[in-house]
């Protein structure tokens, strides 16, 4: 009896000595793994953003585009992205872009200036109010305020009578970049003296974001378009030009210039000299308005609001993919007729072969069909190119780039004038990133594809996962009784 006592109390001591080794073994085991875990979680915290985060959302919101990545590498100079944020309110897809520019560059670096501590940093670079997660890009002399407004920019869409969202951090950054490292910046010379409109705001705050110079132009004071005219715009002009300077335009196209019309019917009638440059190409502007006659080819019960069907061309495509459509207001009938020599002619965008242009133009009192009025199709805007390198760029309505009609078109009327004067002047990187959508589109789904998915994850998955549990242990227990 008393042996198997003393056997019975050495088992149990070299148990206790076993499970004391187990014991030690598994806390030592546990320190290693979570030694090595915090040194793996200090090592990737200390990698740059692109190597810890990839981007899964649609609209590519913490991506940075190629056209960005050529803008930074380029870089020979210091650039400071100062980051106007309160402490706590820092936007996160801000944050995560402005760490990627930080990381693409040693010449870029971003400091935060919380508004709290420094009141008036701002007030040295902008007259506006400025809101948290504003920034300033500056490099040398030159800098350049992107307001929040300027990054989350709201549109209204007249169709659904909501605001579209759209995000557009990384154009705004790349451009003020491109704007503070650049010398020259080209030059768009905008002709005046025929009764001009104002360039609208949408287009010329694009134009300036493309970091475009805009300067005003008079054909009367001078014996040539000056050599530093990346291109020529003509903005809806009320009156005709003159002989003399009709003859400037056509020179400096035939050597090689761009020029940029936005030019439709006036009340005046035809602008005989103005439109003789297209003329010159095979190109005939016709009398009136054009009126659609098929309902999907114009917007809003207004058959002279045009839905033109545009053609592929480099102008046209970033529409067409992105199933954008331009409206074209109170346009002028162009034909394009027999090819000259003088250049090729590719039309952009056209109209049903229905359309025809009322020749009361203003004055007309219907959109019904009347004797006189002059039959389609018709084409609306055209590129021309000569042998020379020359281009000219032909859109005939004067009010197409109008802010409302823009709204109207959540757009794409001011994308497709920039992609026309980009085409003009050579597209740079920086001028290349359009916006990016944060509009959603959900997923709807019936009551009874609801019902059914509720069943399936509230009670068929639970319940294979508990009869699969079950088996198991049921399992291990016949083992188990089958060792004894």
């Amino acid at each position: 009896m008393k042996v198997l006592e003393l056997l019975k109390s050495s088992w149990q001591a070299e148990r206790n000595k076993i499970a004391l080794r187990g014991g030690s073994y598994s806390i030592i085991m546990t320190a290693i793994v979570l030694a090595i875990l915090i040194m793996v979680n200090v090592f990737v915290s200390s990698l740059p953003t692109p190597l810890t985060k990839y981007d899964i959302s649609s609209a590519k919101l913490y991506s940075i585009t190629s056209n960005t990545k050529v803008v930074v590498n380029a870089l020979k100079e210091d650039v400071t992205i100062y980051w106007i944020v309160q402490s706590g309110k820092e936007d996160d897809i801000i944050e995560n872009l402005l760490g990627k520019y930080e990381s693409l560059s040693d010449h870029i670096k971003v400091v935060k200036k919380n508004p709290d501590v420094y009141p008036t940093f701002a007030k040295q670079y902008t007259d506006e109010t400025v809101k948290n997660n504003s920034l300033v890009v500056e490099s040398g002399d030159k800098s350049r305020f992107i307001s929040y407004d300027d990054i989350y920019i709201e549109q209204p869409n007249f169709y659904t009578y909501t605001n579209n969202l759209y995000f557009d951090g990384e154009g705004a950054i790349t451009s003020a970049i491109d704007y503070v490292t650049s010398d020259e910046l080209p030059q768009l010379h905008v002709l005046e003296g025929h009764g001009e409109a104002e360039i609208p705001s949408a287009f010329k705050e694009q134009i300036e974001k493309d970091n475009i110079e805009i300067k005003k132009l008079s054909l009367l004071t001078v014996d040539s378009i000056p050599e530093d005219a990346a291109a020529v715009m003509i903005y809806a002009p009320s009156s005709d030009i003159s002989d003399m300077e009709k003859e400037l335009l056509e020179s400096y196209v035939n050597d090689g210039g761009k020029l940029l019309v936005i030019a439709g019917p006036t009340e005046n009638g035809i602008l005989e000299n103005l439109y003789s440059l297209l003329s010159d190409y095979g190109v005939e502007a016709n009398e009136g308005i054009v009126i659609e006659k098929e309902r999907e080819h114009y917007a809003f019960q207004a058959p002279y609001m045009l839905l033109p069907e545009m053609k592929r061309n480099v102008i046209t495509n970033s529409l067409i993919e992105e199933n954008y459509y331009p409206i074209m207001p109170i346009s002028l009938g162009l034909t394009i007729n027999e090819p000259t020599e003088n250049g090729t002619v590719t039309p952009l965008l056209n109209t049903s072969s229905t359309a025809f242009s009322k020749v009361d133009g203003f004055k007309l009192s219907t959109y019904e069909k009347e004797e006189g009025d002059i039959d389609g199709p018709f084409t609306l805007a055209v590129l021309i190119e000569n042998d020379n390198e020359g281009k000219i760029v032909w859109f005939a309505s004067s009010n197409f780039l109008d802010d409302m009609y823009n709204a109207y078109s959540s757009g794409a009327n001011v994308n497709l004038g920039m992609n026309a004067l980009s085409s003009l002047i050579g597209e740079s990187e920086a001028m290349a990133i359009r916006s990016k959508s944060l509009n959603y589109s959900y997923l709807t789904i019936s009551d009874s594809t609801s019902f059914m998915l509720k069943v399936i994850m509230i009670g068929v998955f639970p319940l294979l996962y508990l009869s699969a549990g079950i088996y198991v242990i049921l399992r291990r227990r016949r083992m188990q009784s089958e060792k004894v």
